[in-house]
């Protein structure tokens, strides 16, 4: 098969199409004939030797994959040879067959297409837990939402407006409020431009806002917590931006915030928490109120030119490798 492989930590030209040996469902394994994979952030980081989870080199990237189910190891009873699926992976999605954990496999519903299959799982998954695991996101909330034209930003503000709260806004480039504005956020605030401390005092009148979802660090993240009220919450995904500050009692100190780095994969070990937020995701697509947007789609051959693109932050939504 041909798959892409990065042999050390580097920059585009570490990713390598290679021709790979199939991979081989173990117990409780699902071997999959990779039709797309998504692209995260998180592949980036993969590929420049900076994830947080434990991997080593060499490694062939790809967190989010869909296609069909070639084969199910021992133990597999929930999907069979020819389904169509959605699967999250450990590594190696960047490959036309893949294998992924029994648990981490799901039949799509015939409304949902491939393409969005591999689309929406970590980017959707990651907002639902954020607003309905990790806090209790209530009507009339307010929730600041930073890079609110990505993939996971866009998630939590159709979210959030469904369960009733009100979504403030930021980008970093002009033109990615356009979908934000367009999911249902009342106001996006261009970093560049304005303070978005200073908008989301005025918009909860002097109160502070309910919850922060953050993902880019840095002095984002820790202006973030004046823009938080009294006990109210805030949560890091990800340090786009880079690293935060190390003392982060100091920060949730003066409001007696609540602070939590969120990361899917804490999810992912309990069954009752992942089938309760997949069942919402794929019902949302199947009633039709959650748009997973992609952006583009590139075949395997020009993975350099994905990551070139996701690393330039100008894609408002999900960005698809094609393997078949």
């Amino acid at each position: 098969m041909r798959a892409v492989n990065v042999r050390a930590a580097g920059g585009l030209f570490a990713l390598v199409i290679e021709d790979m040996p199939d991979p081989v469902a173990g117990d409780g394994d699902v071997l999959i004939e990779t039709a797309f994979a998504g692209c995260n952030w998180a592949d980036t980081q993969v590929r420049s030797g900076i994830y947080p989870q434990p991997y080593s080199f060499p490694v062939v990237p790809g967190l989010e994959v869909s296609g069909t189910v070639l084969a199910a190891g021992a133990g597999v009873d929930h999907v069979a040879a020819g389904d169509r699926v959605t699967a999250l992976t450990n590594m190696g999605g960047y490959a036309e067959k893949c294998v992924a954990a029994g648990a981490m496999v799901t039949r799509l519903p015939d409304e949902v297409g491939l393409d969005v299959g591999a689309a929406f799982p970590i980017q959707a998954l990651t907002a639902y837990h954020m607003l309905h695991t990790v806090v209790a996101l209530k009507e009339g909330d307010v929730v600041l939402v930073h890079a609110a034209g990505g993939g996971v930003g866009l998630q939590v503000i159709q979210l959030a407006v469904k369960a009733g709260a009100r979504v403030i806004g930021t980008v970093g480039t002009r033109g990615k409020e356009v979908k934000a504005l367009e999911y249902g956020a009342e106001r996006v605030v261009n970093l560049k431009e304005e303070d978005f401390v200073a908008v989301a005092m005025e918009r909860t009148a002097g109160r502070g806002v309910d919850l922060v979802i953050d993902s880019l660090g840095d002095k984002t993240l820790d202006r973030s917590f004046d823009a938080v009220r009294i006990l109210g919450h805030v949560i890091n995904i990800g340090e786009a931006q880079g690293k935060p500050f190390d003392n982060i009692r100091d920060r949730v100190l003066p409001r007696s915030c609540a602070f939590t780095r969120f990361s899917i994969s804490h999810v992912m070990p309990d069954p009752v928490l992942w089938r309760r937020g997949m069942d919402y995701v794929l019902n949302a697509l199947v009633e039709g109120w959650l748009d997973v947007p992609i952006v583009e789609t590139f075949p395997l051959d020009n993975v350099r030119d994905m990551h070139r693109r996701i690393e330039s932050r100008q894609a408002a939504g999900k960005l698809l490798l094609a393997l078949h």
